[in-house]
């Protein structure tokens, strides 16, 4: 299957920087066992291009992991510790495109993340982007996207014992990308 610009209303081909006003970069995790912890990075850049072929495009993110925020203070000192992050020795999660592919009727953003010095490929599902004209003029676009991991896969094994059974985190963490960028203008390239 491929997708082609005109199933993409008002598609636009270009170069994209991502508005951190208006994007959101956050996961959630399962806690104690019975509910579900959710947190957010405030500092991170992002580029993406869209090629005239939606498939060819491409995307490059940097997320400063110190920046973590749940809410919590206590608890996001001990994410940035070397429990999880180690943000210190890893001050960066990186994440590169490798492919963007179509299948059983859902984009796939395929990649390379990058935690805690660990790489593993993933495959974000991709809502297809959205596109229009921004308030004060130039050109807006929009796209959600989200990935469940398992964070022991990238290092990240911390845990605690819960009294009568269990564990104090889940292992698999959802990440979920809702992202609004600004359309470069080609001169600025």
């Amino acid at each position: 299957m491929s997708i082609t610009t005109a199933e993409i209303p008002g598609y636009v081909a270009g170069t994209w920087t991502v508005d951190n006003i208006h994007s959101h970069v956050g996961f959630t995790i399962k806690h104690m066992m019975v509910s579900k912890v959710r947190g957010r990075f405030t500092a991170y850049t992002a580029e993406f291009t869209t090629a005239e072929d939606p498939l060819a495009s491409t995307v490059t993110a940097v997320i400063d992991a110190s920046s973590i925020d749940t809410g919590n203070s206590m608890r996001d000192d001990h994410i940035r510790s070397a429990d999880f992050f180690d943000a210190g020795n890893h001050p960066s999660i990186t994440f590169t495109s490798t492919g963007i592919r179509a299948e059983d009727g859902q984009l796939l953003l395929d990649g390379e993340l990058t935690i805690r010095g660990v790489t593993k490929a993933v495959a974000l599902e991709l809502e297809a982007p959205a596109f229009g004209p921004g308030p004060q003029g130039g050109t807006k676009s929009g796209f959600s996207a989200a990935v469940e991991i398992d964070r022991t896969d990238f290092g990240v094994s911390y845990n605690g014992p819960v009294p009568g059974g269990g564990v104090v985190l889940g292992t698999k963490v959802q990440i979920i990308l809702d992202i609004e960028a600004s359309l470069q203008d080609p001169k600025d390239e």
